[in-house]
């Protein structure tokens, strides 16, 4: 979702089962995606919440995969990978994100996408959700997750 004209999204997370996986890298960005995607989950009223933190963006679909195995009713991804001097950002993002697309479509267990991907630090800054920020994609990926496990769980 993008920040301009990105709608807030009205959800609900009871009884719902949610994991939240984020990364390690960049701490300040990092501790504010978490904790938007917290409070949007605690305002769904979602209680039944396992985080966990793995190492980078390139480990998001298999830690996906293994929550996977518990049986979520949704999944959230939160990390940053910021472009650097080298191709690197460029694999980095493209893993991830399909690494992420494919767990959600083997499994049928909506995956909420809070991988930023920017050129610099203060982009992430302005989408992180701490204050100054424009935006809160973890909230976001919060929003989207569970709407999309509301919709799946009516097929």
């Amino acid at each position: 979702m993008s920040g301009s004209g990105a709608p807030v999204i009205q959800v609900s997370g009871k009884g719902k089962k949610v994991f939240v996986i984020s990364t390690s890298w960049h701490t300040q960005i990092m501790d504010g995606l978490v904790a938007g995607a917290k409070a949007e989950l605690e305002k769904s009223g979602c209680e039944d919440i396992t985080y966990w933190q793995i190492p980078g963006a390139f480990e998001l679909p298999m830690a996906a995969q293994a929550a996977a195995k518990f049986n979520p009713d949704a999944i959230i991804a939160l990390g940053v990978v910021i472009q650097g001097e080298t191709p690197h950002f460029d694999y980095v993002c493209s893993a991830a994100t399909d690494g992420l697309t494919r767990v959600q479509l083997d499994t049928s267990i909506p995956v909420g996408f809070g991988l930023l991907t920017v050129n610099n630090e203060s982009e992430a800054l302005a989408r992180a959700g701490i204050e100054g920020s424009k935006e809160d994609k973890g909230a976001e990926a919060v929003q989207a997750a569970l709407a999309m496990a509301s919709l799946v769980s009516k097929s």
